[in-house]
Protein backbone atom coordinates (compact mmCIF):
# COMPACT_ATOMS: atom_id res chain seq x y z
CA UNK A 1 0.00 0.00 0.00
CA UNK A 2 1.15 3.45 -1.03
CA UNK A 3 1.36 5.65 1.92
CA UNK A 4 2.93 8.77 0.08
CA UNK A 5 -0.14 11.15 0.28
CA UNK A 6 -0.34 11.31 4.32
CA UNK A 7 3.16 11.70 4.79
CA UNK A 8 4.06 15.74 5.95
CA UNK A 9 6.46 17.61 4.29
CA UNK A 10 8.12 21.24 5.36
CA UNK A 11 5.43 22.89 2.31
CA UNK A 12 2.46 21.85 4.46
CA UNK A 13 3.18 24.37 7.59
CA UNK A 14 2.22 27.69 7.45
CA UNK A 15 2.29 30.67 10.32
CA UNK A 16 -1.29 31.05 9.70
CA UNK A 17 -0.89 27.62 12.86
CA UNK A 18 -0.43 30.25 15.03
CA UNK A 19 -1.09 28.50 18.50
CA UNK A 20 -1.11 25.05 17.22
CA UNK A 21 2.35 25.20 15.93
CA UNK A 22 3.10 21.73 16.71
CA UNK A 23 0.25 20.65 14.59
CA UNK A 24 -1.41 18.38 17.79
CA UNK A 25 -4.76 19.68 17.85
CA UNK A 26 -7.00 16.43 18.11
CA UNK A 27 -4.51 13.98 17.84
CA UNK A 28 -4.88 11.03 19.90
CA UNK A 29 -1.68 10.63 22.23
CA UNK A 30 -0.79 7.99 24.12
CA UNK A 31 1.67 8.37 27.04
CA UNK A 32 2.92 4.95 29.59
CA UNK A 33 3.48 5.58 33.15
CA UNK A 34 1.52 8.81 32.47
CA UNK A 35 0.24 8.77 36.51
CA UNK A 36 2.94 10.65 37.65
CA UNK A 37 7.06 11.92 37.04
CA UNK A 38 7.75 12.38 33.22
CA UNK A 39 4.86 10.66 32.00
CA UNK A 40 2.59 13.00 33.83
CA UNK A 41 4.65 16.39 32.93
CA UNK A 42 4.19 14.56 29.09
CA UNK A 43 0.46 14.09 29.18
CA UNK A 44 0.06 17.59 30.63
CA UNK A 45 1.77 19.50 27.67
CA UNK A 46 -0.25 17.12 25.01
CA UNK A 47 -2.86 18.47 26.64
CA UNK A 48 -2.83 22.16 27.08
CA UNK A 49 -1.50 21.71 22.97
CA UNK A 50 -5.17 20.33 22.47
CA UNK A 51 -4.05 16.43 21.31
CA UNK A 52 -6.71 14.15 23.39
CA UNK A 53 -4.18 11.89 25.67
CA UNK A 54 -4.49 8.68 26.23
CA UNK A 55 -2.87 8.19 30.08
CA UNK A 56 -1.61 4.46 30.71
CA UNK A 57 -0.32 3.26 34.11
CA UNK A 58 -0.36 0.45 36.03
CA UNK A 59 -1.30 2.36 38.87
CA UNK A 60 -4.83 2.73 37.83
CA UNK A 61 -5.80 5.67 40.53
CA UNK A 62 -2.97 7.62 39.49
CA UNK A 63 -3.90 7.90 35.83
CA UNK A 64 -7.44 8.82 36.90
CA UNK A 65 -6.34 11.18 39.50
CA UNK A 66 -3.52 12.65 36.54
CA UNK A 67 -6.68 12.56 33.74
CA UNK A 68 -9.22 14.38 36.25
CA UNK A 69 -6.43 17.15 36.56
CA UNK A 70 -6.51 17.82 32.99
CA UNK A 71 -10.15 17.46 32.38
CA UNK A 72 -10.46 20.11 35.29
CA UNK A 73 -7.86 22.22 33.10
CA UNK A 74 -9.70 22.19 29.86
CA UNK A 75 -8.07 19.31 28.32
CA UNK A 76 -9.14 15.81 27.05
CA UNK A 77 -7.76 13.03 29.02
CA UNK A 78 -8.54 9.19 29.46
CA UNK A 79 -7.36 7.07 31.92
CA UNK A 80 -6.73 3.20 31.43
CA UNK A 81 -5.01 1.10 33.80
CA UNK A 82 -2.81 -1.58 32.16
CA UNK A 83 0.58 -3.57 33.11
CA UNK A 84 2.43 -3.42 29.95
CA UNK A 85 3.95 -6.25 30.17
CA UNK A 86 1.13 -7.92 30.05
CA UNK A 87 0.02 -8.81 25.93
CA UNK A 88 -3.41 -9.28 26.05
CA UNK A 89 -4.16 -6.15 28.43
CA UNK A 90 -1.72 -4.23 26.22
CA UNK A 91 -3.99 -5.41 22.92
CA UNK A 92 -7.30 -4.16 25.41
CA UNK A 93 -6.17 -1.15 26.05
CA UNK A 94 -5.44 -0.41 22.92
CA UNK A 95 -9.12 -1.18 21.79
CA UNK A 96 -10.24 0.96 24.30
CA UNK A 97 -8.14 4.30 23.52
CA UNK A 98 -9.63 3.30 20.24
CA UNK A 99 -13.08 2.95 20.74
CA UNK A 100 -13.43 5.89 23.29
CA UNK A 101 -10.98 8.56 21.72
CA UNK A 102 -9.95 7.14 17.70
CA UNK A 103 -7.10 5.47 16.54
CA UNK A 104 -3.93 6.62 17.88
CA UNK A 105 -1.38 9.04 16.16
CA UNK A 106 1.02 8.89 18.65
CA UNK A 107 2.53 6.93 21.46
CA UNK A 108 5.35 8.11 24.30
CA UNK A 109 6.60 4.88 25.33
CA UNK A 110 7.25 5.85 28.88
CA UNK A 111 6.63 3.58 31.70
CA UNK A 112 10.07 2.33 33.57
CA UNK A 113 11.29 0.02 36.61
CA UNK A 114 14.64 0.03 38.47
CA UNK A 115 15.26 -3.23 40.41
CA UNK A 116 18.78 -1.97 41.95
CA UNK A 117 21.70 -4.72 42.44
CA UNK A 118 25.36 -5.58 41.28
CA UNK A 119 25.19 -8.26 38.22
CA UNK A 120 27.17 -10.84 40.00
CA UNK A 121 23.87 -10.54 42.27
CA UNK A 122 21.26 -9.34 41.07
CA UNK A 123 18.09 -12.09 40.80
CA UNK A 124 17.00 -13.67 37.86
CA UNK A 125 13.87 -12.21 38.85
CA UNK A 126 14.61 -8.82 39.22
CA UNK A 127 16.58 -8.63 36.05
CA UNK A 128 13.68 -10.29 34.34
CA UNK A 129 11.45 -8.18 35.87
CA UNK A 130 13.06 -5.04 34.67
CA UNK A 131 13.39 -6.11 31.01
CA UNK A 132 9.68 -7.41 31.21
CA UNK A 133 8.23 -3.40 31.85
CA UNK A 134 11.39 -1.16 30.08
CA UNK A 135 12.11 -3.22 26.91
CA UNK A 136 9.41 -5.81 26.16
CA UNK A 137 6.51 -3.45 27.41
CA UNK A 138 7.78 -1.02 24.78
CA UNK A 139 7.52 -3.12 22.35
CA UNK A 140 3.72 -4.57 22.95
CA UNK A 141 3.01 -1.02 23.31
CA UNK A 142 4.58 0.16 20.02
CA UNK A 143 2.68 -2.88 17.94
CA UNK A 144 -0.39 -2.68 19.70
CA UNK A 145 -0.69 1.22 19.69
CA UNK A 146 1.60 1.08 16.53
CA UNK A 147 -1.52 -0.42 14.46
CA UNK A 148 -3.59 2.83 14.11
CA UNK A 149 -0.38 4.64 12.92
CA UNK A 150 0.58 1.79 9.93
CA UNK A 151 -3.09 1.60 9.24
CA UNK A 152 -3.04 5.31 8.61
CA UNK A 153 0.52 5.71 6.47
CA UNK A 154 1.30 8.29 9.76
CA UNK A 155 2.81 8.55 13.08
CA UNK A 156 4.92 9.29 15.65
CA UNK A 157 6.95 7.05 18.40
CA UNK A 158 8.85 8.25 20.71
CA UNK A 159 10.74 5.99 23.32
CA UNK A 160 12.20 7.51 27.03
CA UNK A 161 15.18 5.96 27.08
CA UNK A 162 18.18 7.13 29.77
CA UNK A 163 21.80 8.40 29.55
CA UNK A 164 22.27 5.26 31.52
CA UNK A 165 21.77 3.14 28.27
CA UNK A 166 25.19 5.41 26.82
CA UNK A 167 27.18 5.24 29.89
CA UNK A 168 26.72 2.05 32.73
CA UNK A 169 24.78 2.41 35.56
CA UNK A 170 26.68 0.30 38.61
CA UNK A 171 24.25 -1.29 41.01
CA UNK A 172 21.23 -0.84 38.89
CA UNK A 173 20.96 -4.03 37.62
CA UNK A 174 19.54 -4.55 34.20
CA UNK A 175 18.41 -0.97 34.01
CA UNK A 176 21.09 0.60 31.70
CA UNK A 177 21.10 -2.85 29.53
CA UNK A 178 17.20 -2.75 28.92
CA UNK A 179 17.33 1.05 28.04
CA UNK A 180 20.37 0.31 25.87
CA UNK A 181 17.64 -1.86 24.30
CA UNK A 182 15.38 0.60 23.85
CA UNK A 183 17.37 2.60 21.53
CA UNK A 184 17.88 -0.39 19.31
CA UNK A 185 14.24 -0.41 19.51
CA UNK A 186 13.75 2.53 18.31
CA UNK A 187 15.95 1.89 15.36
CA UNK A 188 14.52 -1.02 14.35
CA UNK A 189 11.11 0.24 14.38
CA UNK A 190 12.15 3.17 11.89
CA UNK A 191 14.24 0.97 10.11
CA UNK A 192 10.68 -1.16 9.21
CA UNK A 193 7.96 1.30 9.55
CA UNK A 194 9.65 4.21 8.45
CA UNK A 195 9.06 3.07 4.63
CA UNK A 196 5.17 3.19 6.17
CA UNK A 197 5.23 6.30 7.15
CA UNK A 198 5.61 5.86 10.67
CA UNK A 199 8.44 7.47 13.03
CA UNK A 200 10.28 6.13 16.14
CA UNK A 201 12.59 7.97 17.81
CA UNK A 202 14.01 8.23 21.46
CA UNK A 203 15.16 10.43 24.26
CA UNK A 204 17.68 9.96 26.73
CA UNK A 205 17.31 11.98 30.08
CA UNK A 206 19.81 12.74 32.63
CA UNK A 207 19.21 13.77 35.91
CA UNK A 208 15.77 14.52 36.54
CA UNK A 209 13.67 15.70 39.64
CA UNK A 210 10.75 12.65 39.92
CA UNK A 211 8.90 11.29 43.30
CA UNK A 212 11.16 8.74 43.16
CA UNK A 213 14.45 10.62 43.25
CA UNK A 214 12.62 13.05 45.63
CA UNK A 215 14.39 11.74 48.74
CA UNK A 216 17.30 12.05 47.67
CA UNK A 217 17.24 15.74 47.28
CA UNK A 218 16.56 15.72 51.31
CA UNK A 219 20.55 14.91 52.10
CA UNK A 220 22.44 18.53 52.39
CA UNK A 221 24.36 19.22 49.57
CA UNK A 222 23.01 16.71 47.51
CA UNK A 223 21.13 18.79 44.73
CA UNK A 224 24.32 21.22 44.45
CA UNK A 225 26.83 18.11 43.97
CA UNK A 226 24.66 16.58 41.05
CA UNK A 227 23.72 20.33 39.37
CA UNK A 228 27.61 20.96 39.21
CA UNK A 229 28.24 17.48 37.55
CA UNK A 230 25.94 19.36 34.70
CA UNK A 231 26.98 22.33 32.38
CA UNK A 232 23.91 23.67 32.48
CA UNK A 233 24.66 23.99 36.48
CA UNK A 234 21.04 22.75 37.41
CA UNK A 235 18.97 19.15 38.13
CA UNK A 236 16.48 18.48 35.54
CA UNK A 237 12.56 18.81 35.33
CA UNK A 238 10.27 16.40 33.82
CA UNK A 239 9.05 19.58 31.80
CA UNK A 240 12.05 19.23 30.52
CA UNK A 241 11.72 15.95 29.13
CA UNK A 242 8.33 16.75 27.98
CA UNK A 243 8.91 19.69 25.55
CA UNK A 244 11.19 17.36 23.78
CA UNK A 245 9.05 14.87 23.35
CA UNK A 246 6.33 16.87 22.28
CA UNK A 247 8.33 18.20 19.13
CA UNK A 248 9.16 14.09 18.43
CA UNK A 249 5.65 13.25 18.57
CA UNK A 250 4.56 16.44 16.26
CA UNK A 251 5.59 16.86 12.62
CA UNK A 252 7.69 19.92 13.40
CA UNK A 253 10.30 16.56 13.66
CA UNK A 254 8.98 14.89 10.11
CA UNK A 255 12.53 14.15 9.05
CA UNK A 256 13.48 12.92 12.19
CA UNK A 257 13.79 8.84 12.24
CA UNK A 258 16.00 6.64 14.23
CA UNK A 259 16.87 9.63 15.82
CA UNK A 260 18.19 9.86 19.42
CA UNK A 261 18.00 12.79 21.58
CA UNK A 262 20.00 13.27 24.25
CA UNK A 263 18.67 16.08 27.06
CA UNK A 264 21.12 15.71 30.26
CA UNK A 265 21.67 19.31 30.84
CA UNK A 266 25.93 18.91 29.21
CA UNK A 267 26.09 15.78 31.47
CA UNK A 268 27.83 14.28 28.93
CA UNK A 269 30.47 17.16 28.13
CA UNK A 270 31.61 17.24 31.66
CA UNK A 271 34.05 14.09 31.37
CA UNK A 272 37.23 16.45 31.07
CA UNK A 273 35.92 18.35 33.00
CA UNK A 274 35.62 16.04 36.06
CA UNK A 275 39.42 14.52 35.27
CA UNK A 276 41.49 15.81 38.00
CA UNK A 277 43.79 19.01 37.02
CA UNK A 278 45.09 21.10 39.28
CA UNK A 279 44.58 24.98 38.47
CA UNK A 280 42.07 23.88 35.44
CA UNK A 281 38.77 22.27 36.99
CA UNK A 282 35.67 23.88 37.08
CA UNK A 283 33.94 21.15 38.62
CA UNK A 284 34.13 21.12 42.24
CA UNK A 285 35.52 17.28 43.36
CA UNK A 286 32.56 15.06 45.34
CA UNK A 287 32.60 15.24 49.19
CA UNK A 288 34.00 12.24 50.57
Amino acid sequence: MNHSDNRIAPDDFSPAQGADWLGLKGRVCVVTGAGSGIGAAIAESLAAVGARVALVDRDGDAARQMAARLDTQGGHALAVACDITDESAVSAAAAHVRESLGPAAVLINNAGLLRPGSLDSVSLADWNAVLAVNLTGYLLCSRAFGQDMLHAGRGSLVHVASVSALHPQTASGAYSASKAGVLLLSRQLAAEWGPRGVRSNAICPGMIRTALSARFYEEPGFEARRAAATASRRVGEPRDIAEPALFLASDRSAYMNGAELLVDGGLGCMLMDMVPRPGFNRTPAPAT
